[in-house]
């Protein structure tokens, strides 16, 4: 829910879970109280719904997992972020992410994500949402949308990278069996890489590769049981040439991804920049899971 607008996205399995988005697209807001004209046109009370936080209401912190009894995880997380967060732990929420260690890595430890928010930050997400009165069940974050996504197009044992080139910045994903095992956030957005200017349009070009390179690199060394195959390119919003880019120098497979094909919707569903807008609202409606931040 923007200022300006909603954007909302509702995703169906069928019998062979097949994901088919029924309806998505955005709504635009009058004034913030116009937020619930919205929900009423759209009949969200019928749902159990869910929404992202933005990324500056939140940090995706890397720890090491605690070694202890799944009930008491998020307890020593909390302990263990307590100096990573430049505002005090009994004033943050907590979850965990977990990234499976291979097989043969048995006990040993392993890294985990960890999601922190600020209260407060919760609170107001939920106040807007209870104003407008949509019944708000999980709040969610872009990295585990995005991985929704990227999972659609995994198709063997090896990592999958998704590359999501947004207004902001990038985002960037490494799946292996549907977890998500890396997120990396690049400060490079859609008007850089396509900027009219030959010299600017390059440079931000070239800082994205080598962001790009370098994240590959430590992930190789971290998880070499999970090497990345190709790397996916989600929907721009007008072609900018990086696909082409990447594909030159990026010395690996690159591919562009057709949300409409994965997604099993009719051409122009998504919109005219198919579904760049709507994107990580459209990967937050695939979770299955019910389980709250």
């Amino acid at each position: 829910m923007r200022p300006d607008a909603v954007l909302f996205s509702h995703a169906v399995r069928d019998a062979n879970d097949r994901v088919k988005v029924a309806r998505c697209g955005t709504r635009a807001l009058r004034d913030p109280k116009d937020a619930e004209r919205v929900a009423r046109e759209l009949e969200l009370d019928r749902y159990q719904c869910l929404t992202l936080l933005s990324p500056d209401e939140y940090q995706l912190l890397l720890v090491e997992a605690p070694n202890v009894p799944a009930p008491e995880l998020k307890a020593a997380v909390r302990w263990r972020l307590k100096d990573m967060l430049d505002y005090h732990v009994d004033d943050a929420t907590i979850d965990v992410l977990d990234i499976p260690p291979a097989e043969a890595n048995g006990a040993r430890a392993h890294p985990m994500y960890a999601v922190a928010a600020r209260n407060d930050t919760i609170r107001k997400c939920i106040d807007r949402f209870e104003s407008a009165h949509i019944p708000l069940t999980v709040i969610d974050i872009a990295e585990t949308a995005q991985r929704n996504i990227a999972a659609l197009f995994e198709t063997s044992g090896r990592g999958l990278a998704f590359l999501y080139v947004g207004e902001a910045g990038a985002m960037l994903t490494v799946n292996f069996r549907t977890e998500l095992y890396m997120a990396r956030r690049i400060e490079v957005g859609a008007a850089q890489v396509a900027a009219e200017d030959e010299e600017a349009r390059e440079e931000a070009r070239g800082r994205l590769l080598l962001e790009l390179q370098r994240s590959f690199d430590h992930f190789e060394r971290q998880f070499p049981f999970a090497g990345v195959e190709k790397l996916m390119l989600g929907p721009e919003r007008q072609d900018s040439g990086i696909a082409a880019y990447l594909g030159e120098n990026l010395g690996m497979p690159v591919e562009r991804a057709s949300l409409e094909s994965a997604l099993a919707t009719e051409p122009g569903a998504l919109g005219e920049d198919g579904g760049w807008t709507l994107f990580h609202v459209l990967g937050a409606s695939l979770r299955s899971e019910s389980k709250a931040l």
